[in-house]
């Protein structure tokens, strides 16, 4: 089994490591209330999910 010949540096873990990045929820306008929401989702203001009222808010 394979084993690395030298000790990898932090510099060059962390350097490596930082292309991993997160990104933002992408959201939606709700076609009801025209409030940002998380896409399916029901709607935390009007309570409707598919133009449908299934929260009671």
């Amino acid at each position: 089994m394979p084993v690395p010949k030298r000790k990898m540096s932090r510099s060059r873990t962390r350097h490596r490591r930082s292309s991993w990045k997160t990104t933002a929820a992408a959201t939606a306008l709700c076609p009801q209330c025209q409030q940002p929401k998380l896409q399916h989702v029901a709607c935390p203001t009007c309570g409707t999910y598919n133009r449908r009222q299934v929260l009671e808010v």
